[in-house]
């Protein structure tokens, strides 16, 4: 299987950096190919200027994005909940990449698109200082919702799996090697 990690945590030392890590060592344990996007690290403007009006020239490190997001058969997007959604960093990235014409495409004259990911499938791994029950039952868990049904399943990846750990303010470290060690199950199990 050909895994593509995306880490949404802007900072390469958080916990998610340290979940991402250890699914991508289970899921190259299991003997699949696996690459790799932090996007703390990419180089471009996350800011879509024009709304879709307009072509905005992709940098050099979203073409490389959108490259391993049509290799890979298998997509993986670790990131925190911040305000009940992803960070501002995911969020630009999601709107630079998966673009009109490369994700989806819209029919003339009709309601209906063409799912241009579809024959993918993803997990999707979240971390929340709020406990999980709550974002669902308070918020119907927004951050989730946009992710699996208005990004990767309106482009076509499906199935999506979804894993979230919450309840993570004051959690203790013998508790995040447990997550860390769940992630890298994940990680032999997907592949």
């Amino acid at each position: 299987m050909k895994t593509l990690i995306i880490l949404g945590h802007p900072d390469g030392d958080s916990l998610c950096a340290r979940l991402a890590e250890s699914y991508q060592n289970g899921a190259i344990e299991k003997g699949g190919e696996v690459a790799r996007i932090n996007l703390g690290q990419l180089r471009f403007n996350p800011i879509l200027k024009n709304g879709y009006k307009k072509v905005q020239t992709l940098e050099a490190d979203l073409l490389e994005a959108q490259r391993l997001l049509k290799w890979a058969n298998h997509i993986v997007i670790i990131f925190p909940v911040w305000w009940s959604g992803p960070p501002a960093l995911l969020k630009g990235f999601i709107e630079r990449v998966f673009l009109p014409g490369f994700a989806f495409k819209y029919r003339e004259n009709s309601l209906q698109w063409d799912k241009l990911l579809s024959g993918r499938s993803a997990r999707l791994i979240l971390t929340s200082d709020a406990p999980v029950a709550w974002l669902y039952f308070m918020y119907f868990h927004p951050a989730l919702n946009m992710m699996k049904k208005a990004v990767l399943e309106f482009c076509g990846v499906s199935p999506v799996s979804v894993t979230s750990f919450g309840s993570l303010k004051d959690v203790s470290e013998k508790k995040k090697e447990k997550l860390i060690y769940k992630a890298y199950r994940l990680g032999l199990d997907d592949t």
